[in-house]
């Protein structure tokens, strides 16, 4: 796709308004993805989302917008994460694309999502993603994760409590949501600290998105 391509233009601008610099073969692989991710919607129905525009805006950016949150953190460093729930790959797929740094592990327990992931690893030739398919509960990695991420995967009562085996000391949690609850938040266990809920403004995207920063209390 060339860089003139309405879908490149898109995405380049949306970058551009995150403060986000990635090199041209990155803005290549994203496109590529979302390239992927249409084409085996007609079979797989991998998201309700059909429209190349939105895709960008709300596949590509919306996961996007993540990665300035997840490098200011020191858990960063470790270079290890795990996404749950993934479905089609959000946002672990576009963090890795543009963190190749990172080690990114995408978990969802549906066979066709996971094959699908599967088949992007491939394509792509992201060495740096590894792909589980599995539930969360019966997930059992050789090494914890200094960050868990999620998008739209549970509650976060839930999230926490299905991820906290996973998590590797001094680790963090970043959640996802829309608009807070106040009574999700509320519903929070004791043992977890959230630090931050940062407003995320997603280029082209009128609705509320948050990031959830939390870590186990000592």
């Amino acid at each position: 796709m060339s860089a003139a391509h309405p879908l490149a233009i898109a995405l380049e601008r949306g970058l551009r308004s995150i403060e986000l610099e990635l090199p041209a073969a990155a803005h290549a692989q994203l496109l590529r993805y979302l390239d992927e991710m249409a084409r085996w919607n007609t079979a797989y129905n991998l998201t309700a989302i059909r429209a190349p525009g939105e895709m960008v805006i709300r596949h590509l950016l919306d996961s996007l917008v993540l990665l300035p949150v997840l490098r200011a953190l020191p858990a960063f460093a470790q270079r290890r994460l795990l996404d749950v729930g993934a479905g089609a790959g959000l946002p672990g797929i576009p963090l890795a694309i543009a963190a190749p740094e990172l080690a990114v592990t995408v978990l969802d327990s549906n066979g066709k999502k996971a094959r699908f992931m599967r088949h992007v690893q491939r394509t792509l030739a992201l060495a740096n993603v590894e792909v589980a398919e599995t539930r969360v509960e019966a997930f059992a990695p050789a090494t914890p994760y200094a960050i868990i991420v999620s998008r739209a995967f549970a509650s976060l009562a839930d999230f926490f409590a299905a991820t906290g085996p996973l998590l590797a000391a001094g680790g963090v949690w970043v959640a996802m949501k829309g608009k807070l609850d106040a009574a999700e938040l509320a519903a929070v266990p004791a043992a977890v600290d959230i630090r931050e809920t940062r407003r995320l403004r997603v280029p082209g995207l009128d609705e509320e998105r948050h990031a959830v920063v939390a870590y186990l209390k000592p």
